[in-house]
């Protein structure tokens, strides 16, 4: 199922419960679809949410409204059934807003082009946390529930943890001499897979993310510009050649290409709210909707256990680190509160 969005698109996003799916394109719009599996999509909504490229979006407060961040530095919380606005926070951040992602059922994460990660509460409907975490643009979050951890990856190179508990960056990765473009938590919970800008995958063992303990390079030259973890063995990859593929992580292996977007590079990856579609966005202006389980049907099922012998011999990181190219991280992180923002996500 291909929807022609008639834009270069940046982010997509799929409803917790209905069989809905939203797009942000490079005009600022927002773009919401219907989508059955017997039937072409409907398009629901077509909002100007930015003046500037709508770079970012998800589904929040159970699907009442969307979220969109866009380089000219606001948030939109817009309403899904209406398509008008709820609330805007102008000058959320200091730069472009690149990246937003759900941490809780109250509480969201968003990422800026200056390295700047923010947490926002939306019952206290403000923000509750500044990290400083890098020096260049995030290009990618995940969040860790049981321990509350935010994880960042940057075009800086390095991967940061965030302890939300402390509201501290608790630790940054070296410099890995390549943009880190993605990143999903596996093998529950023990290994975290970055995705780089040279195709390579590196994979980090929880609590040891000075260095990486493995790299993953049958991907390469590609960039991996978008991760979504199957299940705690398996991630789907989106490279920049236009291939998704079925990756197995320890053992670590290509299993197969499962899907060919286009000749141009994915940008995101998405399931769909029951799992059986997977979203896909690119260059050539469609957002494809795939078959889940026809996707996988052909793919190698060695569900065999290996143990993860990885042994890192390093101490668990337990502050900040200076990266490999000689800048000092910044240790900035702080609660705050901005006047202008009381009223986020008020009526939401």
């Amino acid at each position: 199922m291909e929807i022609d969005l008639g834009k270069l698109p940046f982010d997509l996003d799929f409803h917790p419960s209905n069989n809905l799916v939203a797009a942000g394109v490079i005009t600022g719009h927002l773009l919401l679809y219907r989508f059955n599996a017997d039937s072409q999509p409907q398009r629901l909504l077509e909002v100007s949410a930015h003046t500037e490229s709508c770079r970012a979006l998800r589904f929040v407060s159970e699907g009442r409204a969307i979220v969109t961040g866009s380089p000219d530095f606001s948030i939109l919380a817009t309403d899904i059934e209406t398509g008008s606005e709820i609330v805007r926070l102008e000058n959320s951040h200091g730069a472009a807003v690149n990246r937003i992602i759900n941490l809780t059922e109250s509480t969201i994460a968003s990422g800026d082009d200056e390295g700047c990660i923010k947490v926002w509460d939306t019952r206290q409907r403000s923000c509750c946390n500044t990290f400083n975490s890098h020096e260049e643009y995030i290009s990618d979050m995940t969040f860790a529930s049981d321990s509350m951890k935010l994880l960042g990856t940057s075009g800086d190179g390095t991967l940061s943890v965030c302890n939300l508990r402390s509201n501290k960056v608790q630790t940054r990765s070296e410099f890995s001499e390549d943009e880190l473009l993605s990143v999903v938590i596996m093998k529950n919970g023990r290994k975290v897979i970055c995705g780089t800008q040279a195709g390579t995958l590196l994979l980090y063992s929880w609590g040891f993310f000075k260095d990486c303990s493995d790299r993953f390079v049958d991907l390469s030259p590609n960039s991996v510009d978008a991760l979504l973890k199957l299940d705690e063995d398996r991630v789907i990859t989106g490279s920049e050649n236009g291939i998704i593929s079925l990756v197995g992580i320890l053992p670590n292996r290509i299993i197969q290409p499962i899907a060919e977007h286009s000749e141009y590079p994915v940008e995101r990856l998405a399931f769909s709210h029951d799992r059986k579609f997977l979203g896909s966005i690119s260059h050539d202006q469609t957002l494809k909707l795939w078959d889940l389980e026809d996707l996988l049907q052909g793919s190698v099922q060695n569900r065999s256990a290996t143990a993860d012998s990885d042994s890192d011999g390093m101490e668990v990181d337990d502050g900040i680190q200076k990266s490999s190219k000689g800048t000092k991280t910044k240790n900035a992180s702080k609660g705050t509160n901005f006047s202008n923002s009381e009223n986020f996500f008020a009526d939401l």
